[in-house]
Formats: structure tokens, C-alpha cells, sequence
């Protein structure tokens, strides 16, 4: 079945299904205990019932680094701690320039958060993989998938006794960047890549790239993905970032059971149309707030600060369910 038999529109007809919150943006440089460029690209998990934001901070070198920022609501009142957690390392050539764009996923069976993140240095970016257990420090566990790849993403538990990795390599010929599926049995060895999820033809709005978003959601009718897509209005034009669904097997997540066909979430606020990287709406943390039930999105808004959209979970999940 090709992607375009697969798709489907969950808000044609009606506003876009994720609401940015009134309180965006909810954090940027100045909310930082100390001086930095930007904040942006979160993580995001709960830990004892608080948000746990692990954003991608932009010194002012302008190398990247990635700093723990924590909230008892997951809006107000952030306590951000005063050192990095992940930091750049000189010593090393696959961190010289630093850390970014991290995903969290809490795995049970290791009772431990897989941060997942794309590590900077002179052989381009590439996914490296880091375990903790209290977000103060972590264990190493190395790199994931070499260069150039990013937006890695994994499930929070094994399928067939293999862990699932979702990341975007990008191809050294044609540049362009679809999602893939590998496995591993201790987080370190990878295997069996393959493409999970491929951009679209022009003019779609994820035609140029596509990346997978915060780690997917087990639901009842299969694994629900936030991914972002990427187009251009021409050759000249700055990139244009939305906001995507995708739905997998449960059992095989390389079968993808339903792809939305419209954006769900876009950029049009001012801290979004407008800052380093402008019309840039970048997801990477998904939160489920059962008590408000409903779902937080947290996205880097233009490379330079950090904000959050809700959606009922009825209504996401009814996309995936319908």
C-alpha cells in the first residue's frame, strides 16, 4: 500500500487539533540561572508526578548542551538546574560541539528514563543514547546510529525481545530524510534498519523531510506518533515545520496502519514565526495529564524558546481508535 492510500484527515473541516497554551512561551533564555543563547527542543516525562523538561540550551559559544528544567504543573514555576546535565566534551569528537534535541522514554524493565539525543562533533550529528534514573546523572551507554542521523525516538518496551528505535538518517545523496526502524537487544548495538515512514511528493507539507517527534504512545488500536514534516515554498525559501500523526502496529511496528494526511499543529504564533530558525514548530516531549485528560506537547518554538499545546485525549486517541 503506497503512503498516500494510507492517509488520513483528522482535522479537515475543523481547527487544528493541538491548542498552544496561553502561557507560551514557558520558557527562554532569560528564565536560564545562567547566560545562554537559547532554549528549546524538550524532552519531556514524569517523574513523581512533576514535568521533567530536558531542553537542548545554546551557550553563547554556540555550542548545545542539554539541562534539566522541572515544574510541579508542567507550565509555571519551572526550577531549572543550574549546570547541564548533558554537556559538550572537547575530548571527544563525537560531542565536541555538544548535545541535542533529546527524547525521553521511561522503560520499566531497566527502571531507569532512555534519553535518546543527537550528539554533535566533527563527524556530523548522530543519535547517541544515555540512561538515568534521577535526572541528575547519567550513564553512557554510547552512540546509537552514526552520522548524519537525528530524531531518534524509542518504544518503552522490547517487541519480539528487541528494543525499537525510530531515527531519521539523512541520505548523502539525495539529502533527503525519511523515518527508520532498528532493533537491539542491550541498547548498543543496533540492527536491521530499515524505512518506517517517507516524505511525501511536492507540495505536501512534510515533502522535503520528515522526524519523528516524543516517543510513541501504546494505545489500543496501536502506536501513536507525532512526527514533524518539512516543505518549501521554493527553491530560495526558508523551511516550513508542521506538525503530523501516525499510527503503527502494535505488534509490528514497521507496518504503519494510518498517516495523517493534514498538519495538526503549525506554526503562527509570534515566538514562533519569528526567532532563529523562523516557522519552526518542533515536537520532541508528549506528556498524558490524566487528571485535565488531556495530552501536552511540548515543541522548541524557532530555535529559541520552549512552549506546550494540549489536545483532549479522547479526540487524538479517536484518531487512532476511528
Amino acid at each position: 500500500m503506497s503512503p498516500l492510500s494510507q492517509t488520513v484527515s483528522p482535522t479537515r473541516g475543523r481547527a487544528p487539533m493541538f491548542t498552544r497554551h496561553d502561557a507560551n512561551p514557558l520558557l527562554t533564555a532569560a528564565d536560564w540561572p545562567y547566560p545562554v543563547s537559547a532554549v528549546c527542543n524538550p524532552g519531556a516525562t514524569l517523574v513523581d508526578g512533576e514535568t521533567v523538561l530536558l531542553c537542548r540550551v545554546e551557550d553563547r559559544r554556540g555550542l548545545s548542551h542539554l539541562t534539566v528544567a522541572r515544574s510541579l504543573d508542567g507550565v509555571t514555576d519551572w526550577r531549572v538546574d543550574p549546570k547541564p546535565l548533558i554537556a559538550p566534551d572537547g575530548d571527544d569528537p563525537l560531542l565536541a560541539w555538544g548535545a541535542g534535541d533529546a527524547r525521553i522514554t521511561r522503560v520499566d524493565e531497566l527502571e531507569a528514563w532512555v534519553i535518546t539525543y543527537t550528539a554533535l562533533g566533527y563527524g556530523g550529528p548522530c543519535v547517541a543514547v544515555a540512561l538515568t534514573r534521577d535526572f541528575t546523572s547519567v550513564e553512557h551507554l554510547g552512540v546509537a546510529m552514526p552520522p548524519d542521523n537525528t530524531d531518534a525516538a524509542l518504544l518503552p518496551r522490547r517487541i519480539d525481545g528487541e528494543f525499537v528505535l525510530l531515527h531519521r538518517p539523512i541520505s548523502p545523496m539525495s539529502r533527503r530524510g525519511d523515518v527508520w526502524l532498528s532493533r537491539s537487544r542491550d541498547l548498543r548495538y543496533w540492527y536491521g534498519g530499515k524505512t518506517l515512514l517517507s516524505t511525501r511528493p511536492v507540495p505536501w507539507w512534510d515533502s522535503e523531510h520528515i522526524g519523528v517527534g516524543p516517543p510513541p504512545i501504546e494505545t489500543d488500536a496501536g502506536w501513536l506518533c507525532v512526527y514533524h514534516g518539512v516543505k518549501r515554498a521554493s527553491a530560495a525559501a526558508a523551511p516550513m515545520y508542521h506538525v503530523g500523526l501516525v499510527l503503527l502496529d502494535r505488534d509490528d511496528p514497521t507496518r504503519v496502519l494510518r498517516r495523517s494526511a493534514d498538519w495538526v499543529f503549525g506554526p503562527g504564533a509570534p515566538y514562533e514565526v519569528s526567532g532563529d530558525a523562523p516557522n519552526v514548530v518542533y515536537p520532541t516531549g508528549l506528556v498524558h495529564d490524566e487528571a485535565a485528560g488531556e495530552l501536552r506537547l511540548y515543541y522548541g518554538a524557532a530555535d529559541a524558546c520552549v512552549a506546550m499545546a494540549t489536545a483532549e485525549v479522547e479526540e487524538v486517541l479517536g484518531w487512532g481508535l476511528g
